[in-house]
Formats: C-alpha cells, sequence, structure tokens
C-alpha cells in the first residue's frame, strides 16, 4: 500500500490522492507531474504495482495518438507564423486608424486587434506578450494611464480561450469527447460578446475619468482605407476556419491545416525569412510538447479516478442535494475561481473536468435529458457545449486574477517598467466585465448554443 489506506475505501483513497495533487501543484510541482504521481501513486494503491505502472504506461500512446489532438498543433503554428510575418502589428495598425478616435481609443484597438489575433492565435500568453510589446508603448507614448494600458493587454489577451482556433477549447472537447467543430462555433459570439464588452467598460472609464485614455484622431480615410489590405490574411484564415467546419468540408484538423497554409503563403510572400520560419516551427514544437505532457498526466489521474469512483459518487451527492441548480453550478464557478489562484489555465481545467463534468451532465437530467425535461432547459448535448464555453471563460478570468494571473505576470515580464501590481490594478474592471459576461452565458445559454445549432441543421 502506498498511500496507506486500504482498498476497501477506493474513493477516500481518490479524495486523498486530489489533495496530494493540489498539494504538490500549489508548492510549485508542475500540473502534469503532480497529476502522473498522484495517478500513478493511487493506481498502485487501489490495483496493485504491476497492473498501476501497466496502465501508466500504456496511457501516453493509448490517449494522445487520437485523431482529435492532430488539430492541436496547425492551430498553434497559425499564431506563431501570423506574429513573425509582422501581423500583429499590422492587426494594431489598423484597429488605431479607424477606432483610435473614440474615448480611451487606442486600448479599444487593442481589444479588437488582440481579438483578431486571437482567431489565429488560439494561446493567450502568447498574444498578450505580443501585444505588450505591439501596443504598451504606443499607449504610453499618449500619456495612456499605465494601468490601462497594462491591463487592457492582459485581459484582451484571455480573448484567445474563447474565439477560435482556441487549444483549450479543442482539449475541453477531447476530454469530454464533444464535437470539436462545435465546441470551436460556440466560442466565437461568446469571445465577440466579451470584446465588445472590454470596449464599452474602457469608454466608459474614459469618459468619466478623460485623462486617462485619450482619443488618438487625425487619419484621413485614404489611411484607413490603405491599412485594410495588411489585415485581409487575418480575416482570409478566420473565414477559411470558419466556413469549413460551419459548412462540414473539412474536419477541424484539415480546416488549421489550410489556414497555417495559407498564413506560411501570406508571409512568405511578405519576405519572411528562414531564420523567422524556423522560430515560428520550433516555438509551436514546444507549445505543443508542453501540451501533450499536460495531457498525458492528466490522463494518467483521470484514470485513477474513474478507478476511485470519486467522479460518480461526487455527481450522485450532486444529484441528491436538494438545492437550486443554479446555486450549484455557481457554487462550482466559485471553485473555479478559487482554484484559479492557485493553477495555471489548462491545468486547472484538465484537473476539474473529470469532477466537474459529470456532476453538471446529472445536474443536467441525465442521459436522456430534453429542452423540457432539463433544469437548465437544455438537451444533454448543449449542455455539454454551453457547461464548456462556461469553464473555459472562468479560466479566462483566472488568467488575470492574483496570486497566479499567468497574463499579467506576461505583461510584466515585457514590459518590466510597469509594477506588476499595477497590472493587477489594471485588469481590475476588465474582472468585472468577466464576471457579466458569465452571467449573461448562464442566463442566455443561446448566445453559446446557437451557431452549433445552425451547424446541425437545428
Amino acid at each position: 500500500m502506498i498511500i496507506g489506506i486500504g482498498y476497501d475505501d477506493p474513493i477516500l483513497v481518490g479524495m486523498i490522492a486530489l489533495g496530494l495533487m493540489f498539494g504538490m501543484a500549489i508548492l510549485g510541482m508542475r500540473v502534469a507531474f503532480a497529476a502522473a504521481l498522484a495517478g500513478f501513486l493511487g493506481l498502485v494503491e487501489l490495483i496493485g504495482w504491476w497492473s498501476g505502472a501497466t496502465t501508466v504506461g500504456t496511457i501516453p500512446i493509448a490517449k494522445t495518438s487520437i485523431y482529435a489532438l492532430s488539430v492541436l498543433p496547425p492551430f498553434i503554428l497559425i499564431g506563431f507564423l501570423a506574429f513573425h510575418a509582422g501581423m500583429t502589428q499590422k492587426l494594431f495598425d489598423a484597429a488605431r486608424k479607424w477606432i483610435g478616435w473614440v474615448p480611451g481609443g487606442l486600448a479599444v484597438a487593442t481589444v479588437f486587434a488582440t481579438a483578431g489575433f486571437a482567431a489565429v492565435s488560439g494561446a493567450s500568453t502568447a498574444t498578450a506578450a505580443v501585444f505588450s510589446r505591439v501596443a504598451i508603448p504606443e499607449m504610453l507614448a499618449y500619456k495612456y494611464d499605465k494601468r490601462l494600458a497594462a491591463g487592457v493587454v492582459a485581459a484582451a489577451g484571455t480573448l484567445a480561450t474563447l474565439i477560435p482556433p482556441s487549444a483549450i477549447l479543442v482539449i475541453y472537447a477531447i476530454i469530454v469527447e464533444e464535437s470539436v467543430g462545435a465546441l470551436l462555433l460556440a466560442g466565437f459570439l461568446p469571445g465577440i460578446f466579451s470584446a465588445l464588452l472590454y470596449a464599452a467598460i474602457i469608454i466608459f472609464w474614459a469618459k468619466i475619468r478623460p485623462g486617462i485614455g485619450p482619443a488618438v484622431g487625425g487619419y484621413t480615410w485614404g489611411q484607413r482605407f490603405a491599412s485594410i489590405p495588411g489585415i485581409l490574411p487575418v480575416f482570409a484564415v478566420v473565414l477559411i476556419i470558419m466556413t469549413a467546419i460551419y459548412d462540414g468540408w473539412a474536419t477541424p484538423t484539415e480546416a488549421g491545416a489550410l489556414g497555417a497554409f495559407v498564413v506560411l503563403v501570406m508571409a512568405l510572400i511578405r519576405g519572411m525569412r528562414f531564420a523567422k520560419l524556423k522560430e515560428a516551427l520550433m516555438e509551436t514544437a514546444r507549445l505543443t510538447v508542453m501540451i501533450f505532457t499536460l495531457i498525458w498526466g492528466i490522463y494518467i489521474f483521470v484514470t485513477f479516478l474513474n478507478y476511485s469512483g470519486v467522479p460518480q459518487a461526487f455527481s450522485e451527492w450532486i444529484v441528491d442535494l436538494d438545492a437550486d441548480p443554479y446555486l450549484i453550478l455557481f457554487a462550482i464557478l466559485i471553485g473555479y475561481t478559487i482554484l484559479g489562484m492557485f493553477m495555471d489555465a489548462i491545468g486547472m481545467l484538465l484537473v476539474t473536468l473529470p469532477i466537474f463534468y459529470p456532476a453538471v451532465m446529472a445536474l443536467n437530467g441525465g442521459e436522456y435529458a430534453t429542452a423540457e425535461t432539463s433544469p437548465f432547459g437544455m438537451t444533454q448535448t448543449e449542455a455539454s457545449i454551453w457547461f464548456g464555453i462556461i469553464a473555459v471563460k472562468m479560466v479566462e478570468v483566472c488568467l488575470i486574477t492574483p496570486p497566479i494571473g499567468l497574463n499579467c505576470f506576461v505583461v510584466n515580464g515585457v514590459q518590466p517598467s510597469i509594477p506588476l501590481s499595477d497590472v493587477f490594478r489594471g485588469v481590475a474592471l476588465f474582472f468585472v466585465a468577466d464576471v457579466l459576461t458569465i452571467a449573461a452565458l448562464v442566463m442566455f445559454p443561446q448566445i453559446i448554443t446557437w451557431l452549433p445549432a445552425m451547424m446541425r441543421g437545428g
């Protein structure tokens, strides 16, 4: 016996292993390794040394050699190619010329440029790092409040987790065995909604405190229209990916590969050198390996949890509670908020899904739920997609909340002249916007489910 509980109480073994994993993660161990170690020890405790080691040994090839995971590398490559080809700067320049005249115009331009880059990136930290270099110096040059400049980049960077192609949405789809295409489409409208709410918050803030973000004008209509060709490759990639998935003439992997090819061709036409291409490929490889390592570790832990029966027991406990389903959902979202203070985004999502997802599905009415019988007014498929977007949005929130707030650390790392405390102060208002967005997604699930329903012909 490794944990020392005994074989007669697997649920207790599962709970102790959960605590062990969270403890190791909070103390600084990488989530992938903390999950793998806790899962391995738990499997050895429940099924013995030989069976546990054999099970763990087969997971990397058995769980990651599936076709659905092949969508990740091309989506990641699109973002790095776009960055190294200089498309990021062109997005910001165009947004500044078209939107800069509104109160807080450069900050608003940053939101929409970031949303555009998110549509070809899919990685929040990469998006935050890119616009920390591109947008913050520009805003500071126009005497923007440094907290607003840093906060808008950190917060807007989180849009990459919702707007397709999103690596986290793909991971969610794989873990819960949901349609990748449906999840990617479902994230589009909530992502746009978040961007619009961010922009409205900035304009309101700049109007009541004019000094924090002056409008930037002086651009002619000729200059505005001249900026459009520079952003066409980004819109072309978005159109290709969304149309291919929506119309069904390509799988998400094929759409991602086609999008990567289009960006590569555009980058070569614009004069991308081999050194930049090599750097984009290496960064893609590094991020892909990191994500796959996370998936390996989490799958080991998920396998152990299935042996322990913790997810099933938690689901039954949730269903047996005499409480409003929305109150239980609220408690789950609070749990995400707390965990986000100590864990990174992808790791937190992967760790919580094996427990929270079955509970929410049971709460929705189980396998045979219909819109009429479900407390949430949704079928099981709709509920699965709805909860996925809400959970990923919660992950967004955790990217800007202390003490982890990874995007805030990225901004501070790129712009060390802005203290980390100022970055966290700058994202406070955007945190309020995220809370309002989550409330809207809970109350109006059609924002999430409409596009996937259209894809299915419903």
